[in-house]
């Protein structure tokens, strides 16, 4: 038996740090930094960190001074992690023209039956070749695509549909990274990748945040297997999500959209109809949209599908099987909700797996003011086609002069790009200001009945009933002549003890 090889301490040190970047979080600053160590550069450019990697392996090949087949097992393993690492950044751009190509393809009608048909990969016999030249064999050529094809579509989503710089969104798209993948790839690789209907989702949020587009990254990212001798995925990605929202079905038919039901079960039912859960794709992810409003009867149901997997059509004894993800949002309090005894605590415990918030644009503004403009030049190329500084310099323009940093946005990233729309009309947008709430009036007015109102919360409450109003500190700063800090230091004071009275 030949001798086994190792690599040197400083060779095996950086292959180390290839493996490890390549299970890091892209979204961490720790990937950050681990890529500017592989690149020598003190660059985060991946091209760059891919570069360095290639060279460190052309080196010890060329100069023959180690036969990279003769490592012992772990150094092999560090030098199959590099192939690894290189093969799915320099086809990157190929997985994600792949992307959108079947995005552009996709029809229309999302809700459609899962059909089963698979997605011929254009560059598989390109990857293949690249991976065989490198020692691999055909089950871990298999690995790979699928693997890669899984990383690649939950970067292009979460990258791209949820930008922003402030801290709020970093960790949102750390925390849906981990959502798909845990903390650990190598963990998910190894127990994971085939169990995940078994972690539920429960995203919490404003209206008008990107619950959707946040419960969308996590959906079509799920494991889709790749066929070798097909050269093709099995599943195609934009069937494996489907959305609902519970809120737009009345009572007597949000069963049946959610499990189906059978001819002649109720009047009007002339035929056999599929619901959501039958028409999920194999590990496929169901967003139920507005949890919030279902009924308790409804939640009972939807218990034995998260518990048991199971679910009956209406006017059937069958029980069929449900093998996708759950992912549930909301805008509403969770917590009010099971105060109030309308949501289940066992319905709770079973959705909770993990909890996603969604920060609201006010908090995102305020952590990083360019926010603003990056969201402006977003929305303004997908509503025109194409980037303009003219025309988003014109909305800020507006949104400077009538609203201000200090706009609460209630209707968040949705009333942005409405604001857009309005703006691009009209060349004016007024914002959204919602009359005083009666509660917040009426406790005004009984403290000063009774008598036993602070002068503190008096006048917090009254720079409250203006900021609503009017919308910005400087409006309630000038019309109450205190300073802007004040205002908003007392403003702050009246929701933190509102919140305390709840």
């Amino acid at each position: 038996m030949p001798e086994q090889k190792r690599l040197n301490s400083e060779d095996r040190e950086f292959f180390i740090t290839v493996k490890t970047a390549s299970l890091s979080n892209p979204f961490s600053e720790k990937r950050i930094v681990l890529d500017q160590t592989i690149s020598g550069t003190g660059s985060h450019q991946i091209d760059e960190t891919v570069n360095a990697v290639e060279q460190r392996i052309e080196i010890l090949e060329k100069n023959q001074q180690i036969d990279l087949k003769s490592l012992s097992d772990p150094d092999q393993n560090l030098i199959e992690a590099a192939h690894l690492f290189i093969f799915f950044y320099r086809f990157r751009k190929k997985f994600d023209r792949f992307i959108e190509e079947q995005l552009t393809a996709e029809d229309k009608t999302f809700l459609a039956p899962f059909t089963g048909d698979g997605v011929s990969v254009p560059f598989a016999g390109e990857g293949i070749s690249f991976l065989q030249k490198r020692g691999f064999k055909t089950e871990s050529i298999q690995k790979a695509f699928e693997e890669s094809y899984q990383l690649r579509r939950a970067f292009f989503f979460i990258d791209r549909n949820l930008i922003g710089r402030s801290p709020a969104m970093k960790k949102l798209r750390y925390d849906l990274w981990n959502n798909i993948f845990t903390h650990d790839i190598d963990l998910y690789r190894r127990y994971l990748w085939n169990k995940m209907e078994d972690f539920s989702t429960l995203i919490l949020g404003k209206t008008g945040t990107g619950k959707g587009a946040a419960a969308a990254a996590i959906g079509r990212s799920g494991f889709i297997p790749f066929d070798m001798k097909k050269q093709r995925f099995v599943h195609n990605f934009t069937k494996s999500f489907i959305s609902i929202n519970l809120s737009q079905f009345p009572e007597t038919l949000i069963e049946s959209e959610l499990f189906g039901h059978k001819k002649g079960s109720f009047t009007g039912a002339t035929e056999n109809h599929k619901g959501v859960f039958e028409r999920c794709s194999p590990l496929g992810s169901i967003l139920l949209d507005e949890i919030g409003e279902v009924s308790l009867p409804i939640q009972i149901k939807l218990l034995q599908v998260l518990q048991e997997r199971i679910f009956y059509p209406v006017g059937s004894h069958k029980a069929e099987k449900f093998n996708g993800r759950v992912i549930a949002a909301t805008n509403r309090s969770v917590a009010e909700l099971r105060k109030n005894k309308t949501f289940r605590d066992d319905f709770y415990y079973r959705l909770c797996s993990d909890i996603i918030m969604i920060p609201s644009l006010q908090q995102r503004i305020q952590e990083d003011p360019k926010e603003l403009d990056d969201l402006l030049d977003l929305i303004i190329e997908r509503t025109v086609g194409e980037q303009s500084k003219e025309l988003a310099g014109m909305v800020r323009s507006v949104i400077d002069k009538r609203l201000g940093m200090d706009y609460p946005w209630p209707g968040n990233v949705r009333e942005l790009e409405q604001c857009v729309r309005r703006v691009l009309l009209k060349k004016e947008y007024c914002g959204d200001h919602l009359p005083d709430s009666p509660d917040l009036n009426s406790r005004l007015i009984q403290g000063i009945e009774q008598g036993d109102i602070s002068a503190q919360n008096l006048l917090s409450g009254y720079c409250k009933i203006l900021y609503n109003r009017y919308g910005t500190f400087e409006e309630v700063s000038r019309r109450t002549r205190l300073d802007r800090r004040t205002v908003n230091k007392y403003i702050r004071e009246w929701s933190e003890d509102t919140q305390e009275d709840d």
